[in-house]
Order: C-alpha cells, then sequence, then structure tokens
C-alpha cells in the first residue's frame, strides 16, 4: 500500500497549471516537525517534500496558504525528472487551533 498522512505547514505554492486533460494542477511544498518514538525513545523528525494537487481541491490549498497548516492525505511516487519523491495530494483537513 502507498499511503501517507502527514500533518504539515505550506512552505511554497507555485502557478495554477493544467493537465492535458483540462485538469487543474498546483505544484507546492510542505514542512513537517513532529517528535515520534524510535527504539523506545523520543526523537524530532523535520522533513520538507514536494508535493502536488490536481483537481478541485487546487482551490483548498491556495485559500490554505503559505504558512497554513493541514493534515495532507495522498500517495507517493518519483518526481517527473526521476530525482526525489513526489507527495500527490488527494484529500486535506484543515487544523483546528488547540
Amino acid at each position: 500500500m502507498n499511503q501517507l498522512i502527514l500533518t504539515a505547514q505550506v512552505q511554497e505554492v507555485g502557478l495554477i497549471r493544467y493537465t492535458p486533460a483540462g485538469m487543474p494542477a498546483l505544484d507546492f511544498s510542505l514542512k513537517a516537525e513532529s517528535e515520534v518514538q524510535e527504539a523506545g525513545r523520543p526523537r524530532k523528525v523535520s522533513l520538507e517534500i514536494r508535493a502536488v494537487v490536481i483537481g478541485e481541491i487546487v482551490k483548498r490549498i491556495q485559500t490554505l496558504g503559505i504558512g497554513g497548516q493541514a493534515r495532507f492525505s495522498g500517495f507517493l511516487s518519483a518526481q517527473r525528472n526521476g530525482r526525489g519523491t513526489l507527495f500527490h495530494v488527494t484529500a486535506l483537513d484543515e487544523a483546528r487551533s488547540a
């Protein structure tokens, strides 16, 4: 199974482009910081990942904007150039204030 769920903050947002099928697409990047358990000990983890969204959810990413935090769900693939990993976001839940 190829599924990723990540609570992260939007770092960068590109311009809307369109797929050959005419669907809106948006490239953006995410930054996530958290604390996890590894080998029974806490570990701070930080990562940045390139992401893409296609379809109606493009509007939600734009509304969220840079600095916006949410829980992003989707899958991973290789980037178009074959270097690195790309997170294809298929759903998001906006973070709630604590």
